[in-house]
């Protein structure tokens, strides 16, 4: 069934299934990152630039902007821990929704940002610095599902180290072997055909989300929504087809054996 996008984030997985799930969040990070920008000015997956202003205020005696920095920061955190929480509690329960369950708070989030956009436009200064706070929880959930989906081999809610691994692998492929030795200099062509994939996802989702915040404002953020609702109603139904989450009252010590590793 991994086949069936509604099963990619189902506990029972494969290698392609990872690739599939990775590049479709890529491209909902990408659109949610760029479309972000344009809504609020700010972007809320680069922590490395946000943690670094933080410095450079705190430095400069700016003290709101670096609180505000780490504010960020302290949001992402949360909600990568979120995903934590969320999926070893299911997985603990064996529910084949464990992976499923963050990327649909992921999508009611989504949803809240869309539908008060309005009140957004017209209450600013309130409702701007709420909503990056929102943005860079979003994206420290989502980034978490991936991982631990992945085993921490994908990454999707930003490019660095995907951009990183993709040079070091063109770098090997485009290394010219005058030498006559038994070890040889070798591109990983799965692993740049990898990293490729996700950086074009990611690039294609910002311009995605760019152009529907330009056009359309905050209810571009719907489809987003949408998206995230589909990659995950196969395992959840699954689960109340099953009774599993009704049965989820009592905490069972034993782990899940269903994604084929123990919880963390």
């Amino acid at each position: 069934m991994s086949h069936r996008i509604h099963w990619w984030t189902d506990t029972h997985r494969s290698a392609q299934t990872n690739l599939r799930l990775g590049s479709t969040l890529c491209a909902v990070a990408g659109a949610t990152n760029a479309g972000g920008f344009l809504a609020v000015g700010q972007y809320t997956s680069h922590m490395s630039g946000i943690l670094s202003s933080v410095a450079d205020n705190l430095i400069l005696g700016q003290i709101q902007l670096a609180t505000t920095g780490i504010a960020l920061v302290m949001s992402f955190i949360g909600g990568s821990m979120t995903t934590a929480w969320m999926v070893n509690w299911a997985q603990r329960r064996q529910m084949r929704s464990a992976y499923a369950r963050p990327l649909l708070v992921e999508a009611a989030l989504l949803l809240i940002f869309g539908i008060f956009g309005t009140a957004i436009n017209h209450f600013a200064g309130l409702f701007v610095p709420l909503t990056v706070v929102l943005l860079c929880f979003i994206m420290g959930l989502q980034n978490a599902v991936i991982t631990k989906v992945s085993h921490a081999e994908i990454r999707t809610t930003h490019v660095t180290g995907l951009l990183t691994d993709l040079g070091i692998e063109l770098g090997k492929l485009f290394y010219f072997n005058r030498l006559e030795v038994n070890q040889k200099v070798v591109a990983n062509r799965i692993k740049l055909r990898i990293h490729g994939l996700l950086v074009a996802s990611f690039f294609a989702g910002a311009l995605v989300g760019a152009y529907g915040f330009k056009a359309y404002g905050f209810i571009a953020t719907l489809p987003l929504a949408m998206v995230l609702m589909l990659l995950t109603w196969g395992p959840i139904l699954d689960d109340i087809r099953t009774g599993r989450l009704t049965s989820a009252a009592s905490d069972s010590a034993t782990p899940s054996t269903d994604s084929g590793h123990p919880p963390d």
